[in-house]
C-alpha cells in the first residue's frame, strides 16, 4: 500500500472499506490525520494531503496497512485523548472510553445526585467533603484494574493533595501506567494485584472505583472486530455463568478497606445492573445508587460502606 501527492482523504477511506462503514472509515481517518499529521478538517478539504513530505507520506501508508488489518487508530497513534490528556496506550490495554470519562467525572463531583434521582441520600454527599475541600487533602483513593493508567492519573490529576494507588495483574499494563503517570508528571502508587485475591486491608481507602471486566462470552457476536481481535480479553470478559466475578470479589474487599462513609465507584455491564446492585446490598453496602451514561443506559453504580460497618 502506497501514498503519494495524489492520495485524497476519500482515496484513504475506501482503503478502510473491508472493515468499517462508510461513517466509521471517514472518523478514523479523519482522527489518524488530525492527531498524528496536525491536518484539519478545513487542511483535509483543501488538499493539505499534498502538502505531507516524503516521509510522512511513508509513515502515513504504513499506517493504513495497519488499519486494513483491523487494528484500531488509538493503537496506530500509540494514544487516546481521556479527559484532555494524551494516554499512551497499545496491545497491553485497553482504550479509554468516554463513559469512563464520565465515571471519573461522577469521582470527581460526588455531591451530583444521579439523574433519575434513585437511591442518593444527602448523607452520603457528606461522606466524600474532603474531595471539595483542600482539593482533596488526605483523600485515599484506589483504582483497581488500572490498564492505561487513565483513571488513577485523571483523579491523581484532579485532586494533587490525595493518595492515590493503583493495582493491575498485567506487569505489561502497569509499566504502561506508570509511563502515562510519568508524562503527566503525576504521583501515582502502582502495583501488581490480582483483584481476585485482594490483600486484608482495612479502613484503608475513603475512595475506591474500578472499571473491572464486565462483558460477558456470549456477548462476543455484537463486538467490533477490532476490538476481539487487537484489545486484551483478560481486560474485556468474564464467564457466562459468573458475570459479577469481578465485582463480587472488588466489593467484599471494600467493604472491609473502606473507611467508613467510604465510597465505592464501578462502571459495569447494563445488562447486570439489578443483580449487582443486589450483590453489593446483601455485602452491607448502603445508598446504592445506579447512574445512565449520556446515551442512558445503566454504565455506572456508586454504593457507600455503612459508618456502623
Amino acid at each position: 500500500m502506497t501514498t503519494d501527492q495524489n492520495t485524497s482523504h476519500r482515496d484513504l477511506c475506501r482503503q478502510l472499506g473491508g472493515i468499517y462503514d462508510e461513517g466509521e472509515a471517514r472518523a478514523v481517518v479523519r482522527l489518524l490525520l488530525e492527531e498524528g499529521y496536525g491536518l484539519s478538517w478545513a487542511d483535509v478539504l483543501c488538499d493539505g494531503l499534498s502538502r505531507l513530505s516524503a516521509d510522512q507520506r511513508q509513515q502515513l501508508a504504513v499506517q493504513m496497512e495497519r488499519l486494513c488489518a483491523g487494528k484500531p487508530v488509538q493503537y496506530v497513534l500509540g494514544f487516546e485523548t481521556f479527559l484532555g490528556r494524551r494516554f499512551k496506550v497499545g496491545p497491553a490495554v485497553l482504550i479509554p472510553r468516554p463513559e469512563t470519562e464520565e465515571l471519573c467525572l461522577w469521582v470527581e463531583a460526588p455531591s451530583q445526585p444521579p439523574p433519575e434521582g434513585e437511591g442518593f441520600q444527602s448523607r452520603s454527599s457528606a461522606g466524600l467533603l474532603p474531595l471539595q475541600g483542600e482539593v482533596g487533602r488526605g483523600l485515599s483513593l484506589l483504582d483497581i484494574g488500572t490498564g492505561s493508567g487513565c483513571i488513577a492519573v485523571s483523579l491523581a490529576a484532579r485532586f494533587p493533595h490525595a493518595r492515590v494507588s493503583a493495582w493491575d495483574l498485567s506487569e505489561e499494563a502497569l509499566d504502561i501506567a506508570r509511563e502515562n503517570a510519568r508524562l503527566a508528571g503525576i504521583s501515582v502508587s502502582f502495583r501488581r494485584q490480582d483483584a481476585l485475591s485482594p490483600p486484608d486491608d482495612i479502613d484503608l481507602w475513603d475512595v475506591i472505583v474500578s472499571n473491572p471486566p464486565y462483558i460477558c462470552q456470549c456477548e462476543k457476536s455484537a463486538m467490533s472486530a477490532t476490538v476481539l481481535s487487537h484489545e486484551p480479553h483478560t481486560a474485556l470478559f468474564v464467564p457466562d455463568d459468573d458475570p459479577l466475578l469481578f465485582y463480587r470479589a472488588i466489593a467484599r474487599y471494600a467493604a472491609k478497606s473502606l473507611k467508613p462513609d467510604g465510597l465505592l465507584y464501578f462502571e459495569i455491564n447494563p445488562l447486570h445492573a439489578d443483580s449487582l446492585c443486589l450483590m453489593l446490598k446483601n455485602v452491607g453496602f448502603i445508598d446504592i445508587s445506579p447512574k445512565s451514561d449520556q446515551f442512558g443506559k445503566q454504565r455506572f453504580v456508586r454504593a457507600r460502606k455503612d459508618q456502623t460497618s
